[in-house]
């Protein structure tokens, strides 16, 4: 029966040259690696990114959520290096609820100069350099326990005794509780600190990237001129939107997945309303402000918070009765309706003949520059608000015929989908 003989590293196959050989070889793939790392980044519009960034300028802790291997990492890292940040990983998921709240030290008279926490090398580390970025990886894999610790680190930026420098910026990733490994839902305490991102892949990003050339995370250029400006805006549009619908203000979901998301609470309202005038006085696109609002407030408050914002720069009823033959409407048919209702409410509240014609002459002009349904309830609601003494307008006459080909329309579409109800039933 052969014998086998082990073959061990150190061994090589007849012929083979060994000893230094192998160190070249070595050298060698650590060339062929060194030219694989060899990427470059460029500018690229990239909504998700801006968005990060956009955050990270206001210094508010986010959390990047997506399934693994989708790049929040690299995403990370890739961030640092642009903002020349030193980056700080935690795997938070590994440590005690002691390595964030501080070791207790006893002293030689605890009785009188009380027992310290002491914090953790790294964020000595962290202070000694002033700046940096703080990255919480696996942050849905950590247990209560460590979760309750995080809390004070999150939001006062405090580890035991010390405290990090405005310097350091706060990013934490995680996986969904379906992918995480032994995952656990966030509580509502630690997810309501942060800025929720829902972060995915771009293929062309990814085939470009793997190319040689990732997109370049840049922070936002602020315009001086527009600061002012744009905390005045994110005050009006936070503070009329809570003031017309104050259950908005804190609404705690009721489910324990949608607890450890965005929701509303007075403080993600404030944070809202800081990342509405960071984007404002950014010029930051209306996705990136939405990705920001409903990651923060949740996705219903915040896309009324767009909402809100967008009827800010709608014109004033006021101005357009004085003026209905010049008045400009908006062309996108949601806001078109918002502003004709408008009309009518100010007619409402000051009910006068020459008002009540100027309008009728404003929903003139709405048929002719824009699609006719739009009317059909401002028609309806002002028709009710006529006085006896008031005689009808020539100008009802021109609307009737779009009003009522626009109501046969929609009994049309209702006979059709009941039909196909009924067809598929």
């Amino acid at each position: 029966m052969p014998t086998c003989t082990p073959y061990t590293l150190t061994d090589a196959p007849a012929g083979t040259p060994s000893g230094p050989a192998h160190a070249s070889q070595l050298a060698v793939a650590g060339e062929l690696l060194a030219l694989l790392r060899d990427t470059t980044t460029e500018p690229r519009p990239d909504n998700q990114l801006e968005a990060l960034t956009l955050a990270v300028a206001a210094d508010l802790p986010v959390l990047l959520w997506g399934e693994p291997g989708i790049g929040k990492t690299a995403a990370l890292t890739q961030l640092s290096e642009s903002l020349d940040l030193p980056l700080t990983t935690v795997i938070a998921s590994v440590h005690e609820p002691s390595d964030f709240s501080g070791l207790p030290v006893v002293g030689d008279d605890p009785a009188e100069q009380g027992v310290p926490m002491a914090p953790p090398d790294w964020a000595v580390r962290l202070v000694r350099a002033g700046r940096g970025l703080l990255f919480l990886d696996e942050l849905s894999t950590a247990p209560p326990a460590v979760q309750a610790a995080l809390l004070r680190l999150v939001l006062e930026r405090r580890i035991g005794a010390l405290r990090l420098p405005p310097g350091v910026r706060i990013v934490a990733a995680a996986n969904p509780r379906s992918s995480a490994a032994d995952g656990w839902e966030l509580s509502p305490p630690l997810a309501n600190r942060f800025v929720h991102l829902q972060w995915t892949h771009d293929h062309e990003v990814v085939v470009r990237g793997l190319g040689g050339t990732w997109p370049r995370a840049t922070l936002p250029r602020l315009d001086p001129e527009k600061l002012p400006e744009a905390v005045d805006l994110a005050r009006r549009a936070v503070c009329g939107l809570l003031a017309a619908r104050p259950r908005l203000v804190h609404q705690l979901p009721s489910s324990e997945t949608r607890r450890g998301g965005a929701w509303p609470s007075p403080r993600s309202w404030e944070t809202a309303l800081t990342l509405t005038a960071f984007a404002t006085a950014a010029g930051s696109s209306r996705e990136v402000l939405s990705l920001l609002v409903r990651g923060t407030v949740g996705d219903g408050p915040g896309l009324e918070l767009l909402a809100s914002l967008d009827r800010m720069d709608l014109p004033d009823p006021e101005v357009l009765l004085a003026d209905p033959a010049g008045a400009v409407l908006p062309e996108r048919g949601d806001l078109r309706q918002a502003v004709l209702d408008g009309v009518v409410e100010a007619v409402r509240s000051r009910p006068e003949k020459a008002r009540w014609d100027a309008a009728w002459e404003l929903l003139v002009r709405a048929v002719e520059t824009g699609a006719p349904d739009l009317v059909v309830v401002p028609a309806t609601t002002l028709a009710t608000l006529r006085r006896e003494d008031w005689d009808v307008p020539a100008t009802i006459e021109q609307l009737a015929g779009a009003v009522a080909l626009s109501r046969r329309a929609d009994r049309a579409a209702a006979r059709t989908a009941a039909a196909s109800a009924k067809a598929g039933r």
